[in-house]
């Protein structure tokens, strides 16, 4: 079912020329993520987002070169040429196997699906056809081989990934696993050298094609499971959306590599979190997301708090939670497998649910986890449950996590009574209690941006965060609310650097200077 791929060589000056008059092409033709919403409008627009082609096909019914492009490369449906010759360079993309002629018409041999960069860019995602979102599940009358080789494009976790890394100008980043080549895309605007790894050769040459299509540098491709392929290299940043799925142990060729690792349980991701400490520079960021078990009798935090590896401070974030049986569901009907038939359909979901009745699984958790590499001996290790909404991108947000864990490791509490403080931009207070009550029954710190937190405090913790401006270190304020209140100033200087702490960490307030 597969098809073979076109070619983009940034080594051949006639197939770079080619590529760059095809970029054209899609831009003259608003071929955008901005044109595509203007065209098919927002219920259009998210409906194709699910796999759901109707609203689009309605809404590309005319004859512009914008529709064109939506229904050859985003639909799958033949075009005749001579529509096609009005959007695209045919000569070009028939000669790099962009387009296939069939008769009097036209068809695309990959999805191009465009993709709006982080600074407006606009950049195109290649993955092979019907693949853009939906998973395995979406492919029709494939073979198990060319099942297992797929590559998706852009869904939801490559966006995630995409907006929580760390953004920062590094000399090596590595994208492992990279898939259709979203991180490394990503990657190749501030790093010097990105180099993109991945298990299935197909995904190394469409990761290829979207980075030539994109304008970006070339990134240094190679195959290869976890790090294999690096040897002993190390980076300034590493970025991994991994085959997460808990899925149960299949012979290789069944395997779907974009989703499977192969390994029992966690492992896959547990691995990979203890390996990324060898292959980062001082300093460095590992940033993934994965999938983790909930197993009887063990706490899931401490299970993530063991997999760190030594030096290494983290930041991992629970997102979601799914008992065994919602989650073999999903991903039963990511591959397809609720098509099978009844009995083939219940066998599969036996054999997820004896799977993880072995490995006394109650539950898998989803979210992200961050490495930094800080070479030190008392490392801050965070792990927290946050199902909550958040402000993407967070790039920033994790960068200024670590700094402030750094600076909370590095000041005792005398230092931190004589530092100064200010409160974070977009936090508000909110007085919670009864109408017409004359003091609130507690007060709530929040967050509008960002993780959008929200914390409890008391009156002396919202008095404290009030007037937090820079100008006054946190003791002279201290012994001003000691006055107001009526309290003794040593014994409020010595309760309450905890509640400052707390507050520096989650964000709320930030160390001047």
């Amino acid at each position: 079912m597969t098809t073979h791929l076109p070619t983009a060589d940034d080594q051949d000056p006639d197939s770079s020329a080619r590529t760059s008059r095809l970029r054209a092409a899609l831009l003259a033709a608003a071929f955008t993520a901005d044109g595509l919403l203007d065209l098919l409008g927002a219920p259009a627009y998210a409906a194709l987002a699910r796999s759901e082609t109707v609203p689009a096909l309605r809404a590309t019914r005319g004859d512009g070169p914008l529709e064109t492009l939506v229904r050859l490369f985003l639909l799958q449906r033949p075009v005749p040429e001579a529509r096609v010759r009005a959007a695209l360079p045919v000569a070009d993309c028939l000669a790099d196997g962009w387009l296939v002629r069939d008769g009097d018409v036209l068809r695309a041999t990959v999805d191009v699906r465009p993709y709006g960069g982080p600074e407006g860019q606009d950049w195109w995602i290649v993955s092979d056809l019907g693949c853009a979102v939906g998973g395995a599940g979406g492919i029709r009358g494939a073979g198990e081989d060319d099942r297992a080789r797929l590559v998706l494009g852009v869904g939801g976790a490559s966006t995630t990934l995409a907006g929580i890394t760390a953004r920062r100008p590094v000399a090596k980043a590595l994208d492992l696993g990279t898939g259709s080549g979203i991180q490394a895309l990503h990657a190749a605007q501030h790093a010097t050298r990105v180099t993109a790894t991945d298990l299935n050769p197909r995904a190394l040459r469409i990761a290829a094609l979207t980075l030539a299509l994109s304008g970006a540098r070339p990134a240094d491709l190679r195959e290869g499971s976890l790090f294999e392929p690096v040897g002993e290299e190390t980076f300034d940043l590493i970025v991994s959306n991994p085959p997460f799925v808990i899925s149960p142990v299949r012979p290789e060729g069944a395997r779907l590599t974009y989703r499977d690792g192969g390994m029992g349980g966690d492992d896959l991701c547990r691995t990979l979190v203890q390996q990324a400490a060898a292959h980062l520079n001082i300093g460095g960021y590992c940033q993934l997301l994965a999938n983790w078990e909930h197993v009887a009798g063990e706490e899931w935090q401490d299970r993530l708090r063991s997999w760190v590896p030594r030096g290494c401070d983290a930041w991992i974030v629970q997102r979601e939670v799914q008992d065994i049986t919602q989650y073999a569901e999903l991903w039963l009907r990511d591959a397809g497998d609720h098509r099978t038939g009844q009995d083939a359909y219940a066998a599969r979901y036996d054999a997820w649910l004896d799977e993880f009745e072995a490995r006394k699984t109650k539950a898998v958790g989803f979210g992200w986890i961050t490495l930094r590499k800080s070479g030190a001996q008392d490392p801050s290790i965070t792990v927290e449950e946050w199902p909550h909404p958040v402000e993407q991108p967070l790039g920033d947000v994790v960068l200024r996590h670590f700094d402030r864990q750094d600076y909370l490791r590095a000041t005792d509490d005398a230092a931190l009574l004589a530092g100064h403080f200010r409160l974070a931009d977009e936090v508000v207070q909110e007085q919670v209690g009864l109408p017409g009550a004359e003091d609130p029954e507690h007060v709530v710190l929040r967050q509008n941006r960002g993780m959008r937190r929200a914390t409890k405090v008391d009156t002396v913790g919202a008095g404290f965060a009030g007037v937090c401006d820079g100008s006054l270190p946190a003791g002279r304020i201290l012994d001003a609310i000691a006055q107001l209140v009526g309290e003794d100033p040593v014994l409020l200087r010595d309760r309450t650097p905890s509640a400052i702490r707390m507050l520096i960490e989650q964000g709320f307030l930030e160390p001047v200077g």
